[in-house]
C-alpha cells in the first residue's frame, strides 16, 4: 500500500551562514563568452569603445623600491614575452584588460624557465574553455575545463593571478561589461538590415517602360513593339555600364518612370541614436571620442570626461595588483629583495591642464599670503 509522503514544512527567513552559501561560480553553462565575441564583431562601435578604454587606461610604469634594480626592471617590462601576441608588459596589460571587459574575468600564469628559474613569459588563459568553482573552502578557487569537467592543475599561487569584473553575490565570477547589450544590438542590427534592404529596392534604380498603342492597328502589333522596346532599352543600359552612352529613341506613346521614385526611406536617425546612446552609456565613453557629432555643450563634455576618468580609475585598480605581482616575482627571482609599485600616467590632457591651473592658483594664493605677512 502506497503511503503519501508527508509534506515538509516550508522554511522561511534567514539561512545560516553555511559554507554552501558562499559559492564561487554559477551553475554550469552560464557563461556566454562566444556570444560576446560575436557581438563585438557585429557592432563596430562596441569594439571601438574597447579600444579607447584600453589605450586610455594602460599608461603605466613599474617603479622599483630599490633604485639599483630599476634598469633591470625596465628591461623586463619592455622585453617580457606574451606568447604569440608579442612582447612587453604593455601588450599583456592590453590583452588582460580586453579579456576582463569582454568575459568578466581574466586568468594569467607566469611561466618560468625550468633551469634558471627566471621569468620566461606571461600567458593568458582562454575564458571560454574553463569555468570557476568553489574549492575545498569558500576562499579556495578551482578551475575546470568546460568540455571534460576535469580540474585544471594550477601552479603555486605566486605564479598565477585571477581578476573578476563587477562581481556580486549571485555572480561572484564576474560579469562582462557587455551584459545587457545583446537585446539592444539585435534591434540595431535589424534596423541596419532593413536599411540595406530598402536601399536594394529604392537606392538601386529600376525603370518601368510602358507602351500604349495609339489605335487598333498599333494594338495588333503591340507585343512585337514591346519586345523591340525592351530589347533596345536593355541594350542601352548594358552600354551605359560599359561606358558607352546611347540614346533611346521610340515612336508612339512610350513612358519611362523610376520604380519607387515617389516613396521615401524611413528616417532611422532617432531610433539608431537612442540605441547607440544606451550602448555607449553602458561603456561610459563620451560620444565625441568615437567621432559621433551629437550636440553637447562644453560643460556636458567635461562631465562626460570626468565620468570616463572614474571608470578608467576603476579598471586601473583591478589591474594594479596583477602588475605588481608580476614585477615583484621578477625582482625576487632576479636576486633582489625589493618590490615594485605601479606609477600610472594621467589619463588625458584635460587632467594635465587642470593640474597646471591648480598649481598656478596655489602659487598665487601663497604669494598673496606671503605679501600680507611681509606687510605686517
Amino acid at each position: 500500500m502506497l503511503r503519501r509522503k508527508k509534506k515538509e514544512p516550508e522554511i522561511r527567513g534567514a539561512f545560516p551562514a553555511d559554507r554552501t552559501v558562499f559559492r564561487l561560480a554559477p551553475a554550469y553553462g552560464g557563461f556566454e563568452g562566444e556570444f560576446y565575441e560575436a557581438l563585438r564583431a557585429e557592432v563596430p562601435i562596441l569594439d571601438a569603445c574597447f579600444g579607447k578604454i584600453e589605450r586610455l587606461t594602460n599608461d603605466f610604469r613599474l617603479v622599483s623600491t630599490d633604485k639599483r634594480a630599476q634598469k633591470e626592471l625596465d628591461t623586463f617590462v619592455r622585453d617580457v614575452s606574451v606568447g604569440v601576441s608579442g612582447s612587453s608588459l604593455m601588450t599583456f596589460a592590453d590583452l588582460y584588460l580586453d579579456t576582463l571587459l569582454t568575459y568578466g574575468r581574466a586568468l594569467g600564469i607566469i611561466e618560468l624557465d625550468e633551469k634558471s628559474r627566471a621569468v620566461r613569459g606571461i600567458c593568458l588563459a582562454d575564458p571560454t574553455v574553463f569555468r570557476v568553482e568553489r574549492g575545498k573552502d569558500p576562499l579556495d578557487v578551482s578551475f575546470r575545463l568546460v568540455a571534460s569537467g576535469r580540474e585544471v592543475r594550477m601552479p603555486p599561487k605566486q605564479r598565477w593571478f585571477y581578476t573578476t569584473l563587477n562581481p556580486s553575490v549571485k555572480h561572484p565570477e564576474g560579469v562582462s561589461v557587455l551584459r545587457g547589450l545583446p537585446a539592444l544590438s539585435e534591434i540595431l542590427m535589424r534596423i541596419y538590415e532593413c536599411i540595406g534592404q530598402n536601399f536594394d529596392r529604392v537606392g538601386n534604380v529600376r525603370y518601368a517602360v510602358t507602351y500604349k498603342p495609339a489605335n487598333e492597328t498599333d494594338a495588333a502589333f503591340a507585343a512585337e513593339r514591346a519586345a523591340q522596346i525592351a530589347k533596345e532599352w536593355s541594350d542601352g543600359m548594358a552600354s551605359a555600364r560599359a561606358g558607352t552612352v546611347k540614346d533611346f529613341v521610340a515612336v508612339g506613346d512610350v513612358g519611362i518612370k523610376v520604380i519607387g521614385a515617389d516613396n521615401q526611406l524611413i528616417d532611422t536617425n532617432v531610433p539608431v541614436r537612442q540605441l547607440l546612446e544606451q550602448m555607449i552609456s553602458k561603456l561610459s565613453i563620451p560620444p565625441f571620442l568615437l567621432g559621433l557629432n551629437w550636440s553637447s555643450t562644453e560643460r556636458m563634455s567635461s562631465q562626460q570626461a570626468d565620468i570616463l576618468t572614474s571608470e578608467l580609475e576603476y579598471y586601473r585598480r583591478l589591474i594594479t595588483p596583477v602588475l605588481e605581482k608580476i614585477g615583484d616575482l621578477f625582482l625576487r627571482l632576479s636576486g633582489w629583495g625589493c618590490g615594485c609599485e605601479v606609477e600610472w600616467g594621467n589619463i588625458n590632457l584635460q587632467d594635465e591642464e587642470a593640474l597646471a591651473k591648480a598649481r598656478l592658483n596655489n602659487a598665487q594664493a601663497a604669494a598673496l599670503e606671503n605679501g600680507q605677512k611681509g606687510g605686517r
